[in-house]
């Protein structure tokens, strides 16, 4: 007579559930493996703010143990959230900017204020760059009294505004010896440098990227190291077209909804939880609209130089021409996106 275990083993229907729970489990094993290394990412390039947070206070004051003193040119919507989250981390900051009220409230909060670009530099272990024209980089970077003018070997200069890659070159090339110059292309907007969670597309040296990370860290959610000087530039180009024809693309089609009689609102939140959902069509209400010349002009001059046809981002620029703040927000309510187009 068999063993009762051992018919019970040898029931087809048992057999086939035994089958069915491991080939599950290392299915949802297989997949938790592919979503990690999806999240992961690969280690060298990138910081992930789910990390920092999760490793406690030191992480974020890793700035100050190292003695980085970090000068930050520019208060404006995108400098300003940085020099606070830089403050919160205790890390030393020296502060210059046109506005004397942004440059007052820095002080305020705990902050240095300098006298000129060279000034500052001089001051600093890394400079920040938050300025908003290719010009406005080369003048205080390299003017009389510019940042290349006082900055000491072996600091770094971080050139966070969205210009070409050429005005990149142009500074690197003018930098004294032992001064690095790294581009540092900032995405994810005024929201994501006011919650500390900027997306940072870096072009240069990576060696010098790796000493500087800890005083990425209290500003970003993740940094991601592109290539050489200029990548990041490129990279940040890449995003703009993108960010630019999605806003075109999502405007046309809830307009050509909204007249053939679908409710803007409704269709919106039904988008939300399809394919083409993103950020884009999450936070169109949110947006401010600007710097869309400057953005799709860069992207002309680097398609030119690549020999590139770009009727994409040509069709954007044209479209974005006609599209403001106001324009959208009447759109997202349900009402016509232009006022001439009433219907």
């Amino acid at each position: 007579m068999k063993d009762p275990a051992a018919r019970r083993t040898s029931s087809p229907l048992l057999i086939f559930g035994e089958w069915y729970y491991l080939s599950r489990l290392q299915g949802s094993a297989s997949g938790f493996a592919r979503r990690s290394h999806r999240s992961a990412g690969p280690a060298p390039p990138r910081i992930r703010r789910g990390a920092r947070e999760r490793a406690g206070p030191t992480a974020t004051t890793r700035g100050e143990a190292m003695g980085a003193k970090v000068g930050v040119i520019g208060l404006g919507a995108m400098g300003s959230p940085v020099v606070g989250h830089l403050l919160a981390a205790e890390v030393d900051v020296v502060v210059l900017d046109v506005d004397r009220a942004a440059v007052a409230a820095a002080v305020a909060n705990g902050a240095r204020d300098a006298s000129d670009p060279a000034d500052l530099a001089a001051r600093s272990e890394v400079v920040a760059v938050f300025v908003p024209t290719d010009e406005d980089v080369c003048e205080v970077c390299l003017g009389p009294d510019g940042v290349l003018g006082g900055a000491r070997a072996g600091s770094v200069v971080l050139l966070c505004s969205s210009v070409r890659p050429e005005t990149c070159e142009r500074v690197a090339a003018a930098a004294p010896p032992g001064v690095h110059v790294l581009d540092t292309a900032l995405t994810g907007g005024v929201r994501g440098a006011e919650a500390g969670e900027v997306n940072l597309l870096v072009g240069g040296d990576a060696a010098v990227l790796e000493r500087i990370r800890p005083v990425l860290e209290p500003w970003t959610s993740a940094v991601h190291h592109l290539g050489p000087l200029g990548a990041g530039q490129v990279g940040k180009t890449a995003n703009n077209l993108i960010h630019w024809a999605q806003i075109c693309a999502i405007t046309e089609a809830l307009e050509l909804a909204r007249r053939a009689g679908v409710s803007v609102p409704v269709l919106r939140r039904a988008l939300m939880d399809g394919p083409t959902d993103s950020r884009t069509l999450r936070e169109l209400d949110r947006m401010r609209l600007t710097w869309h010349a400057k953005d799709l002009a860069n992207t002309a001059a680097m398609a030119e130089r690549v020999d590139l046809g770009i009727p994409v981002a040509e069709t954007a620029r044209d479209v974005m021409r006609g599209i403001t703040v106001a324009d959208v927000a009447r759109l997202l309510a349900g009402d016509p996106l232009h006022l001439l187009s009433a219907r």
